[in-house]
């Protein structure tokens, strides 16, 4: 990432996922491409889920993004992050992009949108 500003999406940790409309259109774009990437196991999209734990947006559209995983045991582990970096990187006009896993602090189902528990039916 660039030492310049920096846009940062970092989502409540404590919550589910940002809502979309608060961020910026170029953010809103690497949100749509993340909702494309799906853990095998579960029908619902890693940024739903909630392991989109932070967005950040240098300057010159580097992009490094913090996930997690539902479990650190998760058999795509080595495969998601790839599956992330490349699903970002078909946005127009993005830079380098990093991805970093990271365990803490661990997810739990608290973290997924409402969507995603519809989907999954844990109301």
């Amino acid at each position: 990432m660039s030492d310049g500003a920096s846009r940062q999406l970092e989502m409540n940790l404590d919550a589910p996922a940002a809502d979309e409309a608060s961020v910026d259109p170029f953010t809103q774009e690497l949100i749509g491409q993340l909702k494309t990437v799906f853990d095998p196991e579960i029908p619902v999209d890693i940024y739903e889920l909630g392991l989109i734990y932070k967005i950040d947006v240098a300057d010159n559209r580097d992009v490094s993004i913090d996930m997690t995983l539902t479990a650190p045991a998760c058999p795509v582990a080595g495969e998601m992050p790839g599956w992330v970096k490349e699903a970002v990187a078909r946005v127009p006009g993005v830079g380098e992009v990093t991805v970093n896993m990271v365990f803490d602090p661990p997810w739990t189902p608290e973290r997924m949108s409402e969507a995603a528990r519809l989907e999954l039916n844990m109301f």
